[in-house]
């Protein structure tokens, strides 16, 4: 993913915090929504390269994953490769935020916690939310994202309908099953 992130691929998929939601969810309505889900992530990726701010959301995804690091030592290091690629003026892919905030993260380095990035992850993401995700609900991206989700729902309520109809055969007991062997 990151490359200052090195897990293996079931630590991280143990510890990573963004849950995969069920694709089938009929609410695409909401960044939350869209970014708990795989192909929503990807579409808001792919729309915010064209407006020249997938930072915005590399960071937040980098900051959910640092915080499912319990090591100081390997917390620490981490927190400084994210401070240098999206915190520090002048950094590579360098996120809107103000001083204030820059400043209050670059004094926690020395020992970072779970929540180093806190405030500047949620800024990020109100950002996001305000926006660009306002713009994105007006892409077709975006409207084909809804549809594959509406199509996936309905999917599944006809595999769920099946499941109900399906023969009593199917649930009788065999009786040769109930006798005991005392």
């Amino acid at each position: 993913m990151y490359g200052f992130l090195k897990k293996s691929k079931a630590a991280v998929k143990d510890t990573m915090k963004i849950q995969e939601t069920d694709e089938t969810n009929p609410w695409g309505d909401s960044l939350e929504t869209v970014l708990s889900q795989k192909s929503g992530r990807s579409a808001f990726r792919d729309f915010l390269k064209l407006e020249f701010c997938e930072e915005n959301l590399e960071f937040w995804l980098a900051c959910k994953e640092y915080r499912s690091f319990d090591c100081l030592e390997e917390r620490t290091q981490i927190a400084a490769s994210i401070y240098e690629e999206f915190i520090r003026e002048g950094s590579p892919k360098q996120v809107n935020l103000d001083s204030y905030t820059r400043e209050t993260i670059r004094q926690s380095l020395e020992e970072p916690g779970s929540s180093c990035f806190a405030m500047a992850e949620r800024k990020i993401f109100i950002l996001m939310e305000n926006c660009s995700f306002p713009r994105f609900t007006e892409t077709e991206p975006y409207k084909l994202f809804l549809n594959s989700i509406s199509k996936q729902r309905d999917l599944k309520k006809k595999r769920m309908a099946m499941r109900i109809k399906s023969p009593v055969e199917d649930f009788k007991v065999n009786p040769l099953l109930l006798v005991s062997k005392d």
